[in-house]
């Protein structure tokens, strides 16, 4: 994706002055909703079985329950732009940014092995760095849609 791209979808073109994303939005949202369960899904699941799952990972339970807390606060604020009819343009550039930072950083820590993960642990960092860039896809889709729809 081109810096230019990435500029026309990011611009301001239809949004209002109170900041929401105007035109058809439906799929942007959908897109938000999906990234919030998913990461609640996955924080409840860290948070619950952090004790469980750390032999079998091999991250230390501290850091699973610390990241499962953080990531249940993430997944509603995450809600909290998509509940929105009209979505606000920066919680939702914030959202993309974040997941792309989650991205980056998960490959990250797979590759350096930071934390020593087991190959089960590793592999699920990937899967899941993997399925964060999908949700960032479906939202930069979804923006571009809506801006394409008030042109």
């Amino acid at each position: 994706m081109s810096a230019q791209s990435l500029h026309s979808t990011f611009a301001a073109g239809g949004s209002t002055g109170d900041g929401a994303v105007r035109g058809d939005t439906g799929l942007l949202r959908i897109a938000l909703r999906l990234d919030a369960i998913a990461t609640g899904v996955v924080g409840l699941a860290a948070l619950a079985g952090c004790a469980a799952f750390d032999g079998a990972l091999g991250l230390p339970t501290a850091f699973l329950a610390s990241l499962g807390a953080f990531l249940l606060l993430y997944a509603s604020a995450v809600w909290r732009v998509a509940g929105r009819s009209a979505p606000h343009r920066i919680g939702t550039r914030v959202v993309i940014a974040l997941n792309l930072l989650w991205f980056a950083d998960s490959l990250v820590m797979a590759g350096a092995g930071w934390l020593d993960p087991t190959g089960l642990g590793t592999t699920l960092v990937v899967l899941q760095a993997i399925a964060v860039l999908g949700f960032v896809d479906l939202q930069i889709f979804g923006l571009r849609k809506a801006n394409r729809s008030v042109r």
